[in-house]
């Protein structure tokens, strides 16, 4: 029995640290750099690009997968938060490595009234540093940027706590703005 004990617990150290070691950053993008470029298809297959949001604060979010817990509630929290984030002048978008038609019935499912965009390759969390790589899967780490209308990066989130950051995001931006 002790046996058992032992071997588990050390299961769950390596799970957590391995958890820790592939979630941390690959690179950090710093404040003032400019924001990497993007151009990705939303829910309906239309292509959004970053370029289209030049002029406004954009709140770039990535998240690992349509409708699970998490990631739901984060989804939720910011169309629940979107009245306070249009007030700011903020524009909302998710991105992950699910495809248009998972976004599509995510969207549709929660009501998102903003753009989901498909990364199925991967190239755009990567060039955020939001993406993780679990042998042939690859999966977007809950990670937010917060882009000026100048198109660059004016406060980035590592550590996201889904039932809260949309509330962080808005107190940021009331602080970045009155400057």
């Amino acid at each position: 029995m002790l046996i058992k004990i032992v071997f588990y617990s050390v299961i769950l150290v390596l799970a957590f640290w391995g958890y820790r070691y592939f979630s941390a950053p690959n690179h950090q993008l710093s404040v003032g750099q400019a924001a990497p470029y993007f151009a990705l298809a939303d829910a309906k297959g239309t292509l959004v690009d970053l370029n289209a949001f030049k002029g406004q604060w954009l709140v770039l979010y990535f998240y690992p997968k349509d409708d699970t817990p998490g990631c739901t509630k984060e989804a939720c929290h910011f169309r629940d938060d979107m009245h306070h984030l249009e007030k700011l002048g903020a524009k909302v978008v998710g991105i992950s490595v699910d495809d248009s038609a998972s976004h599509a019935a995510f969207a549709k499912k929660y009501n998102l009234p903003f753009p989901l965009l498909a990364d199925t390759s991967g190239k755009v969390a990567e060039s955020y540093g939001a993406l993780t790589h679990i042998g042939p899967l690859n999966i977007a780490k809950r990670y937010t940027f917060l882009i000026d209308p100048a198109a660059n990066i004016a406060k980035a989130y590592f550590n996201v706590e889904a039932s809260t950051h949309s509330q962080e995001i808005i107190d940021d931006l009331t602080r970045l703005q009155r400057g």
